[in-house]
């Protein structure tokens, strides 16, 4: 009988202790600034999750890293689905949700802090897209960077190149989202007081892009965080992950997307 009350006394300790173990926080150990400064001291590096720290920044964070011949990419966009939902609010969207392995949205927050420059760096934004049909494109932007959340996260990007065209500066004139601030559905800042399309008048671009939050300027042509839509419906919709000089004329929901950013050296311009 007593041997029996050890060994229960014993896994009762054993259970307490396993408990107290888990409740406890792991430290994070930083592996670098950015993916790409974690790229360039460990070449052999692969694609995963990584513990970053950018300048000026008090706390650590996790983001997933693109490990790319071209360099280390820290991804802050993923959609390839509907298992997460992008209808989110604004405290939300500056936090970051779902899964860094999977969909997620990093935060705006920690892509302001990765886009701030300092030390010699710009970054630059690359957008992969992928449809239904088995073709891909992209977008690269050089100079991307956002503002501080007082001015609502404004977007700043530089010289485009690429196949999916310049959705950002717009499918046609009066849309450019460069330099418009970030809009959710609890945050307009959308510049529709109202817009007109049409015999439609809208006022807040976010909700009848399925509530997903984006750099929206009188709506404008690029919008990668609106309703996912599957095969066979994904054509029509006002909703949608949108990159419209890529696909039309009718709106086409990507299939999935992939938006990630680069540091790079600034370039010295010297006088003669």
């Amino acid at each position: 009988m007593w041997d029996r009350i050890i060994f229960c006394g014993l896994v009762i300790c054993l259970i307490c202790l396993t408990e107290q173990t888990q409740g406890q926080k792991t430290p994070l150990v930083v592996q670098g600034t950015d993916c790409t400064q974690i790229k360039t001291l460990s070449p052999r590096a692969t694609s995963g999750v990584y513990v970053i720290q950018p300048a000026g920044v008090t706390s650590p964070f996790k983001v997933y890293c693109e490990m790319l011949v071209d360099g280390g990419w820290t991804v802050f966009q993923r959609r390839t689905g509907a298992e997460v939902l992008f209808n989110r609010k604004w405290a939300v969207y500056k936090q970051g949700f779902g899964h860094l392995r999977k969909d997620h949205w990093l935060g705006l927050s920690k892509v302001f802090a990765l886009t701030k420059g300092g030390r010699g760096l710009n970054s630059t934004m690359r957008v992969n897209l992928w449809d239904f049909e088995g073709g891909t494109a992209f977008a690269e932007y050089s100079d991307f960077h956002l503002g501080p959340e007082r001015g609502a996260y404004k977007l700043n990007v530089g010289a485009y190149k690429g196949n999916a065209g310049d959705a950002i500066r717009g499918k046609y004139a009066g849309i450019d989202q460069n330099g418009f601030g970030f809009s959710t559905n609890d945050k307009d800042n959308d510049g529709c007081s109202p817009c007109i399309f049409g015999d439609i008048a809208e006022n807040e671009c976010s909700f009848s892009e399925g509530g997903g939050g984006w750099w929206y300027s009188r709506c404008g042509s690029a919008s990668l965080n609106g309703d996912w839509h599957p095969a066979g419906e994904h054509i029509g919709w006002a909703s949608g992950l949108h990159w419209e000089t890529w696909k039309g004329p009718a709106p086409y929901s990507a299939r999935a997307s992939r938006m990630m950013i680069k540091s790079v050296w600034k370039k010295i311009i010297t006088a003669n």
